[in-house]
């Protein structure tokens, strides 16, 4: 099987985000546990004590997000995963020993912190390691192994359902330590993997970079070293170029026109998965089905095996991804979900569930909807871990993925803090706000989203240019495309890749649009600036060669 070492690797760095799933869930299931309320709560928690115990993870989340680039861009992307898998560790100690809430609370922070530098980093080394093949269903591990916290075997609800058969704390403190199992296997294995070489690369470590590329890309015959060699010589230009653009501050990236457009994309995408409604489905899973009459073991059960379709449709989606457009699948996806909240409202709206004589039909009808949901959230659920590790460059692209995250935890604070309440107040209609939402997420991703599938991480940098500059007038360096990597792993030996300019610091670039840029820049001529930058050495290397 081709690539199946880089797999490998995706797929067990993924262990981070299965933290991700299992630790968003877990506490859906243990909140509601008898023997949690009895020793926390009893006769209940009230809606802020248990929108806070939620919250708190979430806010560990948001500040561990946004630390991520400060070690990723310093010491590697693995020495992060690696920090989260102790912060993990620690917090789910913390956790299941908890004998106070305060106690709870911390913990929660604590792997909501691990949690947070993990989600930031993970689609980002899966990105740099990944060949442009298969790069979206490797990114898209994110997604599927938080679906595998979700669900059956080692999944929250599951466990958690199992565990509420049992009488006492076990009922809620084992559900809770068993994270730390994953953890543990994170922090002992994740060092055994190799560096992403970009990064390599981009701390003057080539000849590292250029053996974990080989290693990771070559297929067994060797039949595609040419692309192997153009990459590598892709990435080596790109890190040259970006380093006449080093963004200094989180100022320059947040307000800088170069790169203003990118952080909008990713952080929109990410905010669309929190106002999809899948985080308050998921939080507030039991009592959500309380109000359609349900026990709590059933309603339980029937999130664990909501769970169990999810990952299929995660493992389904995950092999055609890089096949169909990032925005085909995300359309529908927001329209579908979109209709699936309108239908559930408007059947709770006119059916009094906590009546036993109520229409039957109906009631099963509202549990298919999240069933539909869950369907529909799928490609919203991958993509938006994708997207955001593909559209920055190298140099920024930890600091562009770390502010999408911290989009993505931050609505999830919001929402965990106010559905109980909204809940409460209004029921049912608080539906109708993720109708509104995903429906107006359409029109924003029809109008400005571009497409990125198939491309390079350094091709995806050509969509950003300005539009009315065709390639050939830019003088675009010659790029890998998905279909060449595709005839190339089937060893067609008789095609030969044109050679890419040298330095294509010299090629033209009519009207100042710079490579890394979303605008034209003022000056008449960029490129004899951006040369005359550089260091002595580098100018008499290109000039003299």
């Amino acid at each position: 099987m081709p690539y199946l070492l880089v797999t490998f690797c995706c797929a067990f760095a993924a262990l981070g985000s299965f933290l991700f799933g299992y630790d968003s869930g877990v506490i859906s299931s243990s909140i509601e546990q008898n023997a949690f309320l009895d020793y926390f709560g009893s006769p209940g928690l009230s809606d802020a004590a248990s929108g806070g115990i939620i919250s708190s993870y979430t806010g560990g989340a948001i500040v561990g997000s946004l630390l991520a680039p400060y070690i990723s861009d310093l010491r590697g992307r693995r020495m992060i995963i690696f920090v989260g898998g102790l912060l993990a560790t620690l917090g789910a100690g913390l956790q299941g020993g908890a004998i106070t809430v305060a106690m709870l609370i911390a913990g929660r922070f604590i792997a909501g912190l691990a949690v947070g530098l993990m989600s930031a980093t993970i689609p980002v080394y899966c990105s740099e390691v990944a060949p442009p093949r298969i790069r979206g269903l490797l990114a898209s591990m994110q997604q599927w192994m938080v679906g595998l916290g979700i669900m059956v075997a080692a999944c929250p609800q599951w466990v958690g359902y199992g565990c509420s058969l049992h009488r006492g704390n076990f009922a809620w403190r084992f559900p809770l330590s068993f994270q730390a199992v994953p953890a543990v296997l994170l922090v002992c294995g994740i060092l055994f993997l190799p560096e992403s070489p970009r990064w390599l690369i981009e701390h003057d470590k080539e000849a590292a970079g250029r053996a974990v590329l080989t290693r990771l890309h070559l297929n067994a015959n060797a039949s595609n070293q040419e692309l192997v060699d153009r990459e590598l010589h892709q990435i080596h230009e790109s890190v040259l170029y970006e380093k006449q653009l080093a963004v200094r501050s989180w100022r320059q990236l947040l307000f800088s026109r170069q790169w203003r457009y990118r952080i909008l994309l990713a952080c929109g995408l990410q905010a669309m998965t929190q106002c999809s409604g899948v985080n308050v489905i998921q939080n507030y899973g039991p009592r959500l089905y309380k109000t359609l009459g349900m026990s709590t073991s059933t309603s339980l059960m029937i999130i664990g095996i909501s769970g169990a379709l999810a990952q299929l449709w995660n493992t389904i989606f995950m092999t055609f991804i890089d096949k169909v457009g990032r925005r085909k699948l995300l359309i529908p996806s927001l329209l579908g979900m979109g209709a699936a909240m309108c239908v559930e409202a408007t059947l709770a709206h006119y059916v009094d569930f906590g009546d036993a004589n109520s229409n039957q039909d109906a009631l099963r009808a509202a549990i298919a909807m999240f069933f539909v949901f869950s369907l529909f959230f799928t490609a919203l659920g991958m993509i938006s871990w994708i997207y955001q590790s593909e559209i920055f460059p190298t140099a920024i692209r930890a600091r562009g993925s770390a502010i999408a995250t911290a989009t993505n935890w931050s609505s999830n604070l919001i929402f965990a803090q106010c559905s109980p309440i909204a809940l409460t107040s209004i029921g049912s209609k608080y539906f109708y706000v993720f109708v509104a939402f995903n429906w107006a997420s359409v029109i924003i991703v029809w109008y400005w989203y571009p497409e990125t599938v198939g491309k390079t991480l350094e091709e995806v940098e050509q969509v950003f240019w300005d539009s009315s500059q065709g390639q050939e007038a830019a003088g675009l360096p010659a790029t890998i495309t998905a279909q060449e990597v595709a005839s190339s792993s089937q060893g067609d030996k008789e095609w030969t890749p044109p050679l890419p300019h040298p330095y294509p610091h010299h090629q033209h670039h009519p009207q100042g649009v710079h490579p890394l840029s979303m605008h034209p820049i003022k000056s008449d001529n960029w490129s004899r600036r951006s040369v005359s930058s550089l260091p002595e050495s580098t100018r008499k290397q290109m000039d003299g060669t």
